[in-house]
């Protein structure tokens, strides 16, 4: 019993892991941005993004579990040196995200307690650092990101019952958008799972021992768990800015998230912003540093040693570049939208390797999961690539 419960709490905490890396500043940005110019078609932007996403985390997950190793290991074995690039991809990706992170842990603070944005990220820099620092590390992040992930949906749920948002009209333009929008898609989808973020849980489960065939039921019902939460919160937060948008009001385009809450439920709201944007940051920062490490350990017996030292140092250096350039809402944007471009590449190779008896063994990955990850790298690629030509320019225009 004391095992089944020591299972579950890994289990939670790696859904919670993934979760709330996802919901970081770009998330909360991301999503106030598109809902002001889309308005209730966003909707269907996010119906679209969460099955691209359960496809995605569920092959991610399983894959990483049945064969016991860590992406960039699995994709040496694909093909050697394939490993390098993809942790080179990810870690780049996860230090771009995580200087937005900071920038978020800053604006929080600011919000909350009013001393700037830079000493905000500093002090939060610092307890991200302390969590890492603590014995039981592991176990600190995973209690650490649950009850901040129940904290942001908590209070994301009361601004959108005080938007008062047409409900009818939001779930007709769900499945009958009146637009569709690939940035947004790939934004959402690069917000969710692409870059680091989709192996955070995955790697985690690994740290804590939980892999191999006997555990694969668990592994995808954490994963979908993982993708659960994130589009609950996505899914509050659009119907708050929605509302705001159906009574004609203005978002202030350079801080949309900050206000919503405060058009919603006044100067009560505002304060409230400052705690799920403190939240989503903080968590987001401690994700980030986390996985992204995660790519690099394996590469050395150096690393692996001083694995809680480098993440200190992702976080200094990130705490560091925020602190020197800021975080503009279009960079933030653009992260999601290029991190949407890694996921074809990262999925496209796990599916691979899921029919490789050199990575799985004698497992059979299921070929209709095989097929919906597949139909996704080319939906994903397709609508990747129109976006890096069509539209990403248009964002610096």
């Amino acid at each position: 019993m004391k095992q089944q419960n020591s299972n579950r709490s890994i289990l939670l905490g790696a859904a919670f892991l993934m979760a709330t890396s996802a919901i970081g500043p770009g998330f909360l940005t991301q999503t106030t941005t598109f809902t002001q110019s889309l308005a209730a078609s966003f909707g269907f932007v996010i119906l679209v993004s969460i099955i691209i996403d359960i496809g995605a985390q569920m092959n991610i997950w399983r894959i990483i579990a049945v064969s016991g190793k860590r992406a960039q290991e699995i994709a040496n074995d694909v093909l050697p040196g394939l490993g390098v690039f993809l942790a080179f991809l990810i870690v780049l990706g996860g230090l771009a995200f995580n200087i937005g992170n900071i920038g978020g842990a800053g604006l929080g603070t600011n919000v909350l307690f009013g001393i700037s944005p830079e000493m905000g990220a500093l002090l939060s820099g610092i307890l991200a650092i302390g969590i890492f620092l603590v014995k039981e590390a592991g176990r600190a992040m995973d209690k650490f990101t649950q009850i901040l992930g129940f904290v942001m949906i908590g209070l994301t749920l009361y601004v959108m019952f005080s938007a008062k948002p047409p409900i009818g009209e939001a779930i007709t333009r769900t499945f009958i958008p009146e637009t569709v929008d690939f940035l947004a898609i790939v934004t959402l989808v690069g917000g969710t799972v692409g870059g680091y973020i989709t192996f955070a849980g995955g790697h985690r489960l690994l740290d804590a021992g939980l892999k191999g065939k006997e555990n694969l039921a668990e592994v995808t019902k954490s994963s979908i768990t993982a993708i659960g939460v994130a589009s609950i919160m996505r899914i509050f937060l659009f119907l708050a800015a929605f509302g705001i948008v159906a009574q004609g009001l203005q978002i202030d385009p350079s801080n949309p998230p900050a206000s919503v809450f405060q058009l919603a439920a006044g100067n009560i709201g505002y304060k409230m912003f400052g705690v799920v944007m403190w939240a989503a940051a903080i968590t987001s920062v401690v994700g980030a540093a986390y996985t992204s490490v995660s790519f690099i350990k394996t590469f050395s017996p150096v690393l692996a040693k001083y694995e809680k030292a480098i993440i200190v140092g992702f976080i200094v250096i990130s705490t560091a570049i925020f602190v020197m350039i800021g975080r503009p809402v279009t960079i933030l944007i653009l992260v999601g939208a290029l991190n949407g471009l890694i996921l074809p590449v990262s999925l496209g190779v796990m599916l691979i390797a899921a029919h490789k008896t050199k990575v799985v063994g004698d497992y059979k990955h299921p070929i209709w999961m095989t097929v919906f990850g597949g139909i996704i790298v080319v939906v994903m690629a397709y609508m990747g690539g129109y976006t890096l030509i069509n539209q990403i320019p248009q964002l610096f225009s």
